[in-house]
């Protein structure tokens, strides 16, 4: 996979799928994750689009540069991996930290995106969600992501999946637990800034917001007061499904991203 060095010096692992000359999509991963999450879809976003795929800085094979991470530094990770691939113009599917780096796009570089999808992340950062992140940062500072593996597990993936699937779930467990530490706290400590809430109604891309109705880091009323202080948003809920719904129910979220994006 090609790394796409940056103009800070921080180089990036990315993945380019599909066919050259079609339409741009793309794709934004979870905090503890890497591009591997989106394996599910690729094949439903090729038939349409060329899909471009990367690892935040501190996640996967990209690099891991001393933080904290602000999110408008991940929007303008983004912003030059298009640049350097002769992107004008792409949709978006983010999740998690990836919804919330769309949401900075979104607000601040509107003339580069047509449409985006949002799935399970909040717009804001209250005193719980701060509190949680310093919680987070000092258990990964003892134990690494290996400490917050399984409690991770328990958040994105329904426990009836988890029982039906144990290859898939150690799969999905050893990607969180090989993230790397450092990255994962410079991470956590950019979102605890997030405060996107106050803007999104100057949002004038189309946006979907999608949400595992089990989500408990972003839940379906919150995702809900999101989608009514955006203007035209749309919002699908994913039934029986956690924080990460592309991997627990992907049949349910493929047919989401297929209306929306016209796949």
């Amino acid at each position: 996979m090609p790394k796409v060095r940056l103009s800070d010096g921080v180089s990036l692992n990315t993945r380019v799928d599909g066919a050259e000359g079609a339409p741009w999509v793309v794709l934004s991963n979870s905090l503890g994750s890497n591009l591997s999450m989106w394996d599910g879809q690729i094949e439903l976003l090729t038939s349409k689009y060329r899909v471009l795929r990367y690892d935040h800085r501190g996640h996967g094979a990209s690099d891991v540069p001393p933080g904290p991470y602000s999110l408008d530094k991940l929007v303008g990770d983004v912003i030059e991996l298009m640049d350097h691939f002769g992107i004008e113009k792409a949709d978006w599917i983010g999740l998690s930290m990836g919804a919330m780096t769309g949401m900075g796009l979104a607000i601040h570089h509107p003339d580069r995106f047509g449409r985006m999808v949002l799935a399970d992340g909040r717009a804001d950062a209250p005193e719980m969600f701060r509190a949680m992140w310093d919680q987070r940062i000092a258990v990964v500072s003892e134990g690494g992501t290996e400490a917050v593996a399984d409690g991770t597990l328990g958040m994105w993936l329904t426990e009836d999946w988890r029982a039906a699937n144990p290859e898939a779930t150690a799969a999905v467990r050893a990607m969180i637990s090989s993230t790397d530490p450092k990255g994962y706290i410079a991470c956590c400590q950019g979102l605890k800034e997030l405060d996107y809430l106050k803007d999104l109604g100057s949002v004038r891309v189309p946006v979907l917001y999608i949400c595992g109705a089990e989500d408990k880091g972003a839940p379906p009323d919150v995702m809900k007061a999101m989608k009514a202080a955006t203007p035209g948003a749309a919002y699908v809920e994913i039934p029986a499904a956690g924080h990460v719904p592309n991997i627990n129910r992907p049949e349910a979220f493929n047919a989401a991203l297929a209306q929306f994006l016209e796949v």
